[in-house]
């Protein structure tokens, strides 16, 4: 089985959506500024997308850790 280009994305916007809320806040900690903190996540949210996308086109590409479905043990019901 291997992952869609689009669930790598949606992944990565749904990480990068916590990840930048947790940005903004430790910026606005840093700098007590919420426009420099909302700033940095904008910056951040986008660049980091991109960052995860590649990176887990990357991973995809690697079978290392992978196990085939005739592999894997079975579930009992």
């Amino acid at each position: 089985m291997k992952e869609s280009h689009l669930r790598s994305l949606v992944k990565g916007i749904s990480w990068r959506i916590a990840g930048t809320m947790d940005t903004i806040f430790v910026s606005y900690l840093i700098t007590g500024k919420a426009t420099y903190a909302f700033s940095i996540g904008a910056v951040e949210l986008i660049t980091k997308i991109f960052l995860y996308y590649l990176h887990e086109r990357a991973w995809a590409q690697v079978k290392w850790g992978w196990v085939p479905a005739e592999e894997r043990p079975k579930k009992s019901a």
